[in-house]
């Protein structure tokens, strides 16, 4: 593994400890994969808040509608067999649909594409008040015909992708879980994958949980639902690993995938550009994947919402990059945190490396007064003032351009803070560095930092 992506993937790990001790959040699974190998994986938090069990890599979670990259991998995995086209109606394979419904194209469905209902006119699965639709029940949703003309805009739809997964069940003569798992899931080598819940007891779980609000405590959410015909759409369980592994596969230049080439390019083609979207969600979709860009960094990937669990994977093509977040709260920033990591992986993946002038510039420094801690983080001569608490930790970063070792200025700086004054390390007996001092303003480490205001303001009684 390249020096560079090492020191992101190090920056990246302290970078949502931090986040995740800042905003309560239960657990968070996280894993990187380079050229399809898992290189790093870490859990941090809890799998269970009430039971105090500590959340391991291992733990399965719901990832929601990753699942619909699953589904349309299979549906190109049938085309490339010559088994359909893209072009079909679906009708042509799912019998009883409204006229309007049944001359809708796979194509249009694996896009969001077809103008059909997003969940039924009950959405009440979600909240768990009724069981995610069967067969019948999903036909008897879609017995109205559309709800816009097809190929008009994107309109996602949970049960666009139910109705491929009874196109997949009509031509193989299989169960969708059935198939997709022989091809799909056991030929992308995936150890921890399953498209439906519940999974066996023996195997460990992370358990979902509510927003900390309005109970102002959080409360069990299980996540065992079984989600029947909806599976395509939603019923997967993983492991950020397995989608870190699978996600890069897809990447058109990995050596190694279920599908071609070009049916991995096709998957990443843009269909639909989200007509209102804006920030994080300023995407486009292609066939069961998200696509977007930040800057020249170009990825696809996907999302999950559960009732227990929300998740994020970015592949970068071309990169040979993909990491996945999950997480088991329901007010988690998953999306901000994966923007988060994006955003440091650019960061080390465009700057140089740290020399020996800066190499020790570097570590998380508390302030007594200050809001928040401050991570110095070096890049050739320069070492940039990170924070930590902030989703993109570099918006905004002071920079200390560094003349000798232990000292250099603060070349660049808001008019509000110390902007050309002094920045100097002091260090131990054992060259170690003891405290940072920028402009007038000594930063401590946490210790430290935790032993100051014990000492100062322990025994202080407000009134």
């Amino acid at each position: 593994m390249e020096r560079w992506l090492q020191n992101a993937i190090d920056y990246s790990e302290s970078w949502l400890e931090f986040q995740m001790r800042q905003t309560r959040q239960p657990g968070c699974s996280f894993a990187v994969a380079y050229k399809g190998r898992v290189v790093f994986e870490k859990a941090y938090g809890h799998a269970n808040l009430q039971s105090g069990e500590r959340l391991t890599p291992r733990h399965r979670f719901r990832v929601a509608s990753h699942s619909k990259t699953f589904t349309a991998a299979a549906i190109l995995k049938l085309r490339e067999t010559g088994k359909l086209n893209l072009d079909d109606p679906v009708g042509r394979y799912v019998d009883g649909l409204h006229a309007d419904v049944a001359a809708v194209t796979l194509s249009q469905l694996l896009s969001h594409g077809g103008g059909l209902i997003r969940d039924g006119a009950d959405a009440s699965q979600w909240s768990e008040e009724r069981p995610f639709a069967d067969k019948e029940k999903l036909l008897a949703d879609l017995a109205n015909g559309l709800v816009i003309p097809a190929n008009t805009r994107m309109k996602y739809s949970n049960h666009g992708f139910g109705l491929l997964g009874l196109v997949i069940e009509a031509i193989t003569g299989e169960s969708f879980s059935s198939w997709v798992s022989k091809n799909v899931v056991v030929p992308s080598r995936l150890k921890e994958t399953s498209p439906d819940g519940p999974i066996d007891s023996s195997i460990p779980k992370a358990r979902g949980h509510s927003a900390e609000f309005p109970l102002g405590y959080r409360v069990i959410i299980p996540g065992e639902n079984e989600t029947n015909a909806l599976a395509p759409a939603t019923g997967f369980v993983s492991t950020a690993a397995d989608l870190a592994v699978f996600f890069a596969s897809l990447d058109p230049a990995a050596k190694r995938s279920v599908l071609t080439p070009e049916s991995r390019r096709a998957m990443q083609h843009k269909q639909w550009k989200d007509p209102h979207g804006g920030g994080p969600f300023d995407t486009h979709y292609g066939l069961g994947m998200i696509i977007g860009n930040s800057e020249d960094w170009a990825w696809a990937g996907h999302a999950g919402v559960f009732p227990s669990a929300l998740s994020f994977t970015y592949m970068m093509p071309g990169r040979d990059l993909c990491f996945s977040i999950l997480t088991n709260a329901l007010d988690s920033p998953v999306i901000s945190w994966a923007d988060g990591v994006l955003s440091i992986l650019k960061m080390f993946g465009t700057n140089p490396l740290p020399n020996t002038r800066t190499r020790l510039w570097k570590g998380r420094w508390w302030g007594m007064f200050q809001p928040q801690p401050r991570d110095l983080v070096p890049f050739g001569d320069q070492v940039l003032v990170a924070s930590p608490g902030q989703l993109d930790p570099f918006a905004g970063a002071d920079q200390i351009t560094v003349t000798d070792k232990k000292v250099g200025f603060i070349s660049l700086s808001g008019g509000y803070w110390s902007y050309g004054e002094d920045a100097r390390l002091v260090m131990t007996k054992d060259s170690k560095v003891k405290e940072v001092w920028l402009g007038g303003f000594r930063m401590d480490s946490e210790r430290k930092m935790k032993a100051d205001l014990k000492r100062k303001y322990q025994d202080v009684i407000t009134n």
